[in-house]
């Protein structure tokens, strides 16, 4: 009787005003989906309302298909959300009022907006494209290289560190485990083809609980140039050998390859 009707009034006093026809000012709670979080009141609005814009849709309220009748709900174009609604990018970035607070806690009254499309980099070729495929069995696994094989074959256009990125990235990571590498796609057809014997091709079997270790031995460069490759293929190599050159004041160019790049 007292605090809701405080905050409808003045959400309709300064967003229910002067709206275009058919375009309200959508209402939910994130009380309604997982109770008074109290100290995290205000970051749980925050995520709830990035989620909602990253997926396109205004989460309905539960149990708020009645509104309240200690609101003048006429005084404004305020309505709330008792089902969900689809929020697509339109003419104008989508925007999103929080105010959540709690017991000294993450108190937030904000205004979201959604960023701009930022352009896709494609980032620069790879040299070799791991293709990984998995299976319960080792029949299974076989017969899961040749589906990719075909798949492949019919869809000339494919781009393949993509096809990388998705296998990895997309699928389950069964037992029966093998990795497909090659630099153009002929080589990595023919990996597919035949597992047992092709060159580009590892089989094996994931072992339960196994850690990863790696190891770099020796005191420095084994031989004239190493590294120098991977400066060349990958930047991020190539930022991070920089960073620690400059930070031993060590020409480390000079050091491992006997004169300046």
């Amino acid at each position: 009787r007292l605090g809701d009707p405080i905050e409808a009034q003045a959400l309709l006093a300064t967003y229910g005003q002067g709206r275009s026809e058919g375009r309200p000012l959508w209402l939910g709670a994130i009380k309604s989906n997982i109770g008074h979080t109290q100290a995290a009141a205000g970051v749980a609005g925050i995520i709830k309302m990035v989620l909602a814009m990253r997926n396109g849709v205004l989460p309905r309220t539960l149990h708020a298909e009645t509104p309240s009748s200690h609101v003048d709900w006429s005084a404004g174009a305020v309505r709330l959300l008792s089902q969900s609604r689809p929020w697509e990018a339109a003419e104008r970035p989508r925007r999103a009022g929080v105010s959540s607070f709690g017991i000294s806690g993450t108190n937030a009254h904000v205004i979201l907006e959604e960023a701009e499309p930022s352009p896709v980099s494609e980032g620069p070729a790879l040299p070799v494209v791991p293709w990984l495929v998995s299976a319960r069995s080792e029949s299974a696994l076989r017969e899961q290289a040749l589906r990719l094989r075909r798949f492949v074959e019919e869809r000339p256009g494919l781009d393949l560190a993509q096809v990388g990125r998705a296998l990895l990235n997309g699928r389950a990571r069964l037992p029966h485990r093998a990795v497909v590498l090659g630099s153009d796609r002929d080589t990595l057809l023919d990996g597919l083809a035949d597992l047992d014997r092709s060159p580009a091709a590892v089989t094996g079997v994931a072992g339960a609980g196994a850690r990863v270790a790696l190891m770099f031995s020796g005191q420095g460069s084994q031989r004239r140039g190493m590294g120098l490759g991977l400066y060349e293929a990958f930047p991020a190599y190539a930022a991070a050998f920089d960073e620690v050159s400059a930070a031993l004041d060590l020409p480390l160019h000079e050091v491992i390859d006997g004169e300046e790049l």
